[in-house]
């Protein structure tokens, strides 16, 4: 073998091509190219992991917004009751039939905003006790048929399905 042959065998690919292009020089071209192409691609990845970031902190500023504000819409309707309420106590007039309607009023407004926003009233009187959506004070003898609600001293309230409050009750036994 002659020495030529030796070195090609150790040679790198890429001097492989170089010499048999005949560019000795090149070689620090290749290098320089090289070069070139990692800060382009450190670049690349330095900006894809800023971009992400931003994308992180972003989510976390609407995140963080929707926990302050989740409350607005709600907060908004009821405003409305308060009116009428700080209203009726503005009233000076002696007549009762006014202030009743003008509760009447403003609990239809509450019920439509309780509507609005799937707020359910539980009233369970006369209903098997449900531990679930019943919380029982008493039971009482020989009232109906047993464990059944035969009284319900505050009314309990679902948000879509899901108990918010539930019904004080008394319970045959």
């Amino acid at each position: 073998m002659t020495e030529n042959t030796q070195e090609s065998q150790y040679n790198t690919p890429i001097e492989d091509d170089l010499q048999q292009n005949g560019a000795a020089g090149s070689l620090d071209d290749r290098i320089s190219e090289l070069e070139s192409q990692l800060a382009e691609a450190q670049a690349a990845v330095l900006y894809v992991k800023a971009d992400g970031e931003n994308i992180r902190r972003r989510a976390m500023d609407d995140i963080e917004k929707a926990r302050k504000f989740a409350l607005e819409k709600f907060s908004n309707e009821l405003l409305a009751v308060k009116d009428s309420l700080d209203a009726a106590l503005l009233i000076e007039a002696t007549d009762v039939q006014s202030y009743k309607d003008g509760v009447q009023i403003t609990a239809n407004q509450l019920t439509s905003v309780f509507d609005k926003f799937n707020i359910a009233e539980i009233n369970p009187l006369g209903e098997k006790f449900d531990p679930n959506k019943h919380q029982a004070i008493s039971m009482l003898e020989n009232s109906g048929e047993p464990n059944t609600v035969t009284s319900v001293l505050q009314k309990g309230y679902t948000l879509n399905d899901r108990v918010l409050r539930p019904a004080l009750v008394m319970v045959a036994k």
